[in-house]
């Protein structure tokens, strides 16, 4: 009788779980229909209405979504969506770079706040650079990073020189020179940060050799706009960046799939061992990937070396929440940060009246 019961209300749980999941996608697929109909991505009332709308509705908890199993329909949505998403994204920060370097500021980097998303990539970065300070020994801090994808406003870079790593060079690459221009820019008049910001104009597969200098290289949650594309500049990279370096890469987990790319950490980074997945909760969109170039070289002065991996808990990038560090291996697919209860939750698939 109780294991009857317990069934029952299983049963009962999880299908109201999936009515909650199709009622998310299908709210999606509605602000799909209307942001595809706008004349333009270009920053504005009607445009920053919806892809607020969009953002609140994928950025709380839900079950894992398996993409591989979503209908076909949606995955098309999904993918347009990411490219839109990206597009718009670019002329937000195109938009915002530009007033922050034709405004009367002595120095561009000291009113970085007007841009509407700068708490979140302060979040972000905090939680990135404690990510990677738990791979390297003694506290040392990379010497040379590269940021793949930089754009005209590339906050990870600068937060990350201003406020956590005030001795690294970091040598910003995108393909487009106008971003590029509108970036370097902002840093022009910064004594300090000018001097270790470097902007490269040129498609990341032309980049060869020159990426063995790097400690760490961090690649934009947009470079790879679907897995394909991805695979090939994460293989590119682990073709020639320095053994033993770290590659520090963006993802997505829930229903936060549908604003960014996935990293598949089990089939995509060939070549890398993955240390760590953290999967935000708050208003921190992306998920932070952390993975080293294969080959470890026992004698490396800088990289910490599994089983040494710090497993103690640190201050989150969220009002100094605890993040739990679970020590990487075969069988975990990721952490959840924030919320450990996400962990709880299963796995759903999708009604058919969404195919």
């Amino acid at each position: 009788m109780f294991v009857q019961q317990k069934k029952e209300n299983y049963e009962e749980k999880e299908e109201e779980e999936v009515i909650i999941i199709n009622n998310l996608v299908t709210k999606i697929c509605d602000l799909y229909s209307q942001i595809s109909s706008l004349d333009s991505l270009k920053p504005s009332k009607d445009v920053d209405t919806l892809f607020t709308q969009l953002v609140h509705t994928c950025i709380p908890p839900c079950p894992k979504f398996d993409i591989d199993k979503l209908p076909k329909r949606v995955q098309k949505i999904r993918s347009n969506l990411i490219r839109l998403c990206g597009k718009a994204e670019g002329l937000l920060e195109s938009h915002f770079s530009t007033i922050l370097t034709t405004s009367s500021y002595k120095n561009p980097l000291n009113h970085l706040k007007i841009f509407p998303y700068y708490n979140n990539y302060l979040k972000l970065s905090q939680l990135e650079y404690q990510i990677l300070s738990q791979h390297f020994k003694n506290n040392q801090q990379p010497k040379k990073i590269a940021f793949v994808g930089s754009g005209p406003l590339p906050l990870t870079s600068i937060v990350l020189a201003m406020n956590h790593l005030k001795n690294t060079t970091f040598h910003n690459y995108d393909i487009d020179d106008s971003a590029n221009s509108k970036a370097s820019a902002l840093v022009v008049n910064d004594d300090d940060v000018s001097k270790r910001m470097v902007f490269k104009t040129i498609d990341v597969m032309n980049v060869t050799s020159e990426l063995s200098q790097y400690d760490v290289v961090f690649l934009a949650a947009l470079v790879g706009m679907d897995r394909d594309e991805k695979i090939k500049v994460i293989e590119h990279l682990g073709k020639y960046m320095a053994q033993g370096s770290i590659l520090m890469l963006r993802s997505a987990h829930g229903a936060r799939v549908f604003l960014y790319p996935v990293v598949d950490t089990h089939s995509d980074l060939t070549g890398f061992e993955v240390l760590d997945v953290f999967h935000p909760t708050d208003e921190v969109i992306n998920s932070v990937v952390i993975a080293r170039k294969h080959h470890y070289c026992d004698d490396d002065p800088m990289v910490m070396p599994l089983p040494g991996v710090n497993t103690s808990s640190s201050s989150s990038a969220s009002a100094g929440a605890p993040i739990n560090i679970l020590l990487p291996n075969k069988c975990s697919h990721g952490i959840e940060v924030f919320n450990p209860l996400n962990n709880m939750i299963e796995e759903l698939g999708f009604e058919e009246n969404l195919s």
